[in-house]
């Protein structure tokens, strides 16, 4: 049969519409596939089970969510938080491993450094805010549900003040903080995570104890086929009635397979004085043996 000739720039014509499209279901399979990759690698290269969630940049977990024995990780942190008469210079090193599987344990330190902004204001004083040692385990890991939850428990032996070493006692309080994880990743690429819990402060001087408590909720969207994301972080506490939260708009990007850096704005929606901060995040995860 021949073919009429008007039917060959029809042809073309669709070929030209298609081809667009095809190329578009293309990236969208080169992209799943990457994802599902970057899932697998994470997921099913060893075992026990472990889901891949995103971790918040500014209150961080103590280990990954179902974390497998052997892991460990080393955090450094820079931050400025700027109050109305004062500026606070914050500054952390964390150490958190896995001694076995799904418990994880850190150690951390907390600084605080100040500056007046104001002439008559009175400056804090400059501390090692507290000695942080914590636990969590993750009692539940679905990959079917993409779902991790987890108990765990941090404890502050809070200092004294560097101006004070010597005068006062060294140890001036204990924080005592139990919380739960629940976090849960939707697709390949969208998590939600949960932080909450209260945070009892009992200083040995007035002998009182204050609660807080704070519920973290999470929301990322990582980055097709890389441990890359950005994120909002909504760092909630209520205390004697009192409300506050602040924004974390956040992005983690991997310089190399062993280092990755976070990044972290905070932008306070209802908080009293405070104003807007800056915070970094260096992580590094050596290589397992």
């Amino acid at each position: 049969m021949r073919c009429r000739w008007y039917k060959i720039p029809l042809l073309k014509l669709g070929l030209l519409l298609v081809a667009p499209v095809m190329a578009q279901d293309n990236e969208r399979l080169e992209k799943r596939l990457e994802d599902e990759a970057y899932i697998a690698k994470v997921e099913d290269a060893q075992e026990p089970d472990k889901v891949l969630h995103a971790e918040p940049l500014y209150v961080d977990l103590i280990r990954d969510l179902g974390a497998r024995k052997g892991e460990r990780e080393w955090n450094l942190g820079f931050g400025i938080l700027d109050y109305d008469a004062f500026d606070e210079y914050e500054a952390l090193i964390e150490y958190e491993f896995a001694p076995v599987n799904r418990l994880g344990l850190e150690i951390e330190l907390p600084f605080s450094f100040f500056s007046l902004n104001e002439d008559g204001a009175v400056r804090p004083e400059n501390r090692l805010n507290s000695l942080q040692l914590a636990t969590q385990y993750t009692f539940l890991v679905s990959q079917k549900a993409a779902t991790s939850l987890a108990i765990g428990y941090l404890h502050e032996f809070e200092f004294t003040s560097f101006e004070n070493y010597g005068d006062e006692d060294l140890w001036k309080g204990n924080v005592f903080n139990p919380f739960f994880v629940g976090a849960k990743r939707f697709g390949d690429r969208f998590h939600f995570l949960l932080y909450t819990g209260p945070e009892f402060e009992h200083l040995f001087n007035s002998g009182q104890t204050e609660t807080t408590w704070a519920i973290n909720s999470n929301f990322h969207y990582m980055i097709p086929g890389t441990s890359n994301f950005v994120g909002l972080e909504f760092n909630k506490e209520i205390e004697d009635g009192e409300f506050e939260m602040v924004l974390r708009p956040q992005m983690r990007l991997e310089i190399a397979d062993t280092l990755m850096a976070g990044i972290v704005t905070g932008i306070p929606l209802v908080a009293e004085e405070q104003g807007m901060s800056m915070f970094i995040r260096l992580i590094y995860e050596p290589e397992e043996n």
